[in-house]
Formats: structure tokens, sequence, C-alpha cells
């Protein structure tokens, strides 16, 4: 009577894709029976073998970055925890290691406080770096202090622009959190609109794991310990990563173009003007 209440007719038609069982369960990282838990990630990984194996491509690089610093509570030596954020962070890098990328996670102990003076410090140029040389970041946390030493003020496409592109534009973004109690998604949130603010494509999908205390193993327990166990929590993770690979891989190609804005070609147009 009332008719088709969520507008189910408008959605897309959706197409569900089959497990292919030449890359069912594989790992382009480690052999898959070293592999645990085992992931059914067939399409992705056949994604990454044909457009970057099989055409000879660099591996997708990627940067993560977390926040916190704290170490994780226990009777263990603090060399073996981390912070909560920290473990999310190493757990999306495995992920994405499995899934063929190029993955650094930056440690951000002894980064100065931002100020106007130490750009040449070593960490600081530690951080650059492989913000420069990365396809896409994955946050974990706030990092207010990192974000201000990723250079942000635009450089000019030419000697006679006055427009200017953020170092950041046209890389991808995944972002995840985690909670001390019930799930929230305040800091996602506000991750988004920072990646937005850097001109970065922020993927729809987000990851928040609530009484992140509950949700991770031991350190001395199997694999090394401080494992995101199995779970929602961890399958949601695992979404966010894949996802982030299939965009990465669509948009990686086409990145020059992203840099390329009508306002700027209207600037560069007045100032060859003002120079004839």
């Amino acid at each position: 009577m009332n008719g088709n209440l969520n507008n189910t007719y408008a959605a897309r038609h959706i197409v569900t894709l089959d497990a292919d069982s030449a890359y069912s369960s594989r790992s382009f990282a480690i052999p898959s029976t070293e592999d645990e838990p085992r992931l059914e990630l067939s399409t992705v990984l056949k994604m990454v073998d044909a457009e970057i194996f099989a055409k000879g491509e660099e591996r997708l690089r990627v940067l993560v970055l977390y926040g916190s610093m704290r170490t994780r509570y226990g009777p263990y030596p603090a060399i073996s925890r981390g912070s909560y954020s920290k473990l999310l962070a190493y757990e999306a890098a495995r992920v994405l290691f499995r899934l063929g990328c190029d993955v650094r996670v930056f440690d951000p102990s002894g980064l100065p406080i931002k100020d106007d003076i130490q750009h040449s410090h070593a960490k600081v140029q530690e951080l650059r770096d492989p913000s420069k040389w990365s396809d896409g970041h994955v946050w974990t946390a706030v990092f207010k202090n990192q974000i201000d030493w990723i250079p942000l003020v635009g450089v000019s496409p030419t000697p006679l622009s006055t427009g200017s592109v953020r170092p950041t534009q046209g890389r991808t973004l995944a972002i995840a959190q985690v909670c001390g109690g019930s799930q929230s998604f305040n800091c996602v949130n506000s991750l988004r609109i920072l990646g937005r603010w850097m001109r970065m494509f922020t993927i729809p999908n987000q990851s928040s794991v609530p009484k992140a205390y509950t949700q991770f193993t031991e350190p001395d327990a199997r694999e090394g310990g401080s494992r995101l166990m199995p779970g929602s929590n961890r399958d949601r993770l695992v979404d966010c990563m894949e996802e982030f690979v299939k965009y990465t891989i669509v948009m990686r190609p086409h990145f020059h173009l992203f840099g390329d804005r009508f306002s700027e070609r209207e600037e560069r147009s007045s100032s060859h003007s003002l120079f004839k």
C-alpha cells in the first residue's frame, strides 16, 4: 500500500562478483599457507595482477600515519606494545602488503612541534619524503602535528602561474579510528573533512573499532601478538583496504589531471597577457 519506501527502484543494478579460484586466499606478500586468517580477496588481487604486475607498473605506494605514541597497558615490555591507533595502522599495513602494495608506516616519535625554523629536521624530512613518494595515504588517528609538517602551501604549476596545487592533491585516502568506549565516528568524520581540504580523494568506506582494548590479541600471542582479532571490526578494516586499493589503481594513471583546473588556466592566461 505504501509502495517502495526505500526507493530501491532507483538503485543501480548490483552485480555479484564470484570469487576467482586462481586468486582465492592468495597473497602477494607471503604464501597463503602462512597467512592467518585467510582472506578471500580474489577480485582486488586479480585487479592488482592485471593492472600493475602484468603491465610492469610500480607497486602502489602507500604512506600509513597514526597519531598516538602511548603504549598499550599490560604486564609486558613497552617495546612489545603500542597504542591501539598504532596497532590498527600496522594491521592495515599487513592487508595492504598482502595486496602487493609498497607500504611505509611513519613513526612520529621525535617529530618536533611545528614551527617556522626546523624544516630541515631529520624527522620532518622523514615524513615529507614518503608523503611526496606516495600514491595514497591511510590515517588511523588525529595527528595535527604531522599534518602541520606536510607542506600545504601550494606550488606554482608554471613560473607564470599564481595558482597553486597542494602537494597531497589527487592522492587517495583511507581513514580509520579506534574508540576507548562505544563506537564513534567523530574522528573519521573530521579526518574526512581534513582529507578533502588537502584535496585528497577519501574512499567512501571507513572503519571505527569500538572498545579497542578488547579487540587486539595479547603482545605474546601468535604471529607476534597485538593483532586485531577476527570478527566484524577486522572485516570492516579489510573492506576499507580492499576498496582503497581499487580506487588507487583506477585513479593513479590520471593523477596529472587532478591538478588541471579552469581557474588556474585563467590565471595562467592572464599572466601570459601581462608579459606580452
